[in-house]
């Protein structure tokens, strides 16, 4: 989609962090706890496959509640784990993990119950270091988790999404995420243009990765951190959006492909910012 070149507000709102913190308050108290499925009560899902368990066993954030495995899933577990386990785990079959998990899921003889991981206001994300990720309505689990994925492996400081349309905490987001989802932040907003104004103000660079701008290039930056904003497939960033940024840019594929897939171009674009620095 082509749209007129993105413009930047005359005048900031210095009380958009707190209405913001406010706003993700109110929203998380107010609603029930999110959950994945009819088989794991409610505010908790299951977690499965290795590398997700791995890491959310080494995370002090998670609040575990139980461990199932069958024996060669507890061997491996038990191998690679660098500390003990919170509590014994219970074996179950690869009936009982089908039902839980999913027929299709690649769950490795591991699952883990626990708890919604605890939020984090974006106030608090900033202050980690390395570049921003923003997903304008990206809303597949997987695209999402391999986006994580990327943003571990780039050190960025968070993944913001939108409270509303975005997906829920669960074990196929995990699953993708490969332990990414333990490592990086996950961060909900209300508004995600009032959220790009508020990254502004805290000094960062805002770029909107769409085809209709100039070539996404990370030397350019100078000391200034970027926050890259991508949009779901086919649709893109929205209008509102992409006049909240401070920049509109596409990345450099000089072969007969016009675009890639929102995870592909989120981890080319990471590689791009961080690469020089």
């Amino acid at each position: 989609m082509r749209t007129r070149p993105p413009r930047r507000p005359d005048a900031r709102n210095p009380s958009h962090s707190t209405d913001q913190r406010a706003d993700v308050a109110s929203r998380e108290s107010s609603r029930p706890p999110r959950r994945s499925g009819g088989t794991a009560p409610r505010g908790t899902y299951w977690l499965y496959g290795l590398h997700p368990a791995l890491a959310a066993l080494a995370n002090p954030d998670r609040r575990i509640r139980q461990i199932l495995v069958t024996e060669e899933g507890e061997a491996a577990l038990r191998q690679r784990l660098d500390q003990p386990l919170p509590m014994q785990p219970q074996r179950a079959d690869r009936t009982r993990f089908d039902m839980l998990c999913g027929r299709d899921a690649v769950h490795q003889g591991v699952a883990i119950l626990t708890d919604i991981l605890p939020p984090l206001a974006i106030e608090d994300a900033v202050d980690r270091p390395g570049p921003l990720l923003l997903l304008d309505q990206v809303t597949d689990p997987r695209n999402v988790g391999a986006i994580l994925r990327s943003a571990a492996a780039f050190g960025a400081a968070a993944v913001v999404v939108m409270d509303r349309n975005a997906p829920d905490e669960t074990g196929a987001l995990a699953k993708a995420a490969s332990g990414a989802l333990d490592v990086v932040p996950l961060v909900r907003v209300v508004n995600l243009a009032r959220t790009l104004d508020l990254l502004k103000d805290r000094g960062f660079w805002v770029v909107g990765l769409d085809a209709g701008g100039g070539v996404l290039d990370g030397g350019t930056f100078g000391q200034r951190r970027p926050a890259l904003v991508l949009g779901a497939e086919g649709d893109g960033l929205r209008r509102l959006t992409r006049e909240h940024c401070d920049e509109i840019a596409g990345l450099a594929m000089p072969g007969g492909m016009e675009s890639l897939n929102v995870s592909n171009a989120a981890a080319v674009a990471l590689y791009e910012v961080t690469r020089r620095r």
